[in-house]
């Protein structure tokens, strides 16, 4: 299997997502569902439990343990990501999601340096979109995370 990831440059600069990532040979695909950071006691169809304790760090790195974990649970990867998706409930307070305090690129290159490094955003990470919410499933969540990756041969 061979997974070609593309930067993408503006005005000479590295952004901090990918262009495009071209698969070829994989025996197939993983999706995630979206990962949010909930208490063991979570029960949304009984609509009780799931208070997640801490901060929106903190929540990024529960939910980036819990894919990698589920990657490698199911055959894949970190280093076959494919596409993130980050949905970041506000406040936004510039207007844009990235001004929010629960957008944490600091978090995710942390976590990233320390088991893939080549997915920081300085490096070569996959292409993503960032897209600011209202709420998520419980009030106190404020970043759910969608992931998929390759299957490698």
């Amino acid at each position: 299997m061979e997974l070609v990831t593309h930067r993408k440059f503006k005005n000479g600069r590295l952004m901090p997502w990918g262009k495009g990532t071209v698969i070829t040979g994989a025996k197939g695909f993983v999706y995630l569902c979206g990962n949010t950071a909930t208490a063991e006691n979570y029960d949304p169809a009984g609509k009780r439990g799931g208070g997640f304790p801490g901060d929106a760090a903190a929540q990024w790195r529960a939910i980036l343990a819990n894919i990698k974990s589920y990657l490698e649970e199911l055959g894949s990867a970190l280093d076959y990501l494919i596409r993130l998706t980050f949905f970041i409930k506000g406040p936004f307070p510039d207007g844009g999601v990235l001004s929010s305090p629960n957008f944490r690129l600091d978090v995710l290159d942390e976590f990233f340096a320390e088991h893939c490094p080549k997915h920081c955003s300085y490096n070569n990470p996959p292409p993503s979109e960032v897209i600011g919410i209202a709420a998520l499933a419980q009030a106190d969540i404020v970043v759910e995370i969608v992931a998929v990756a390759a299957l490698p041969d």
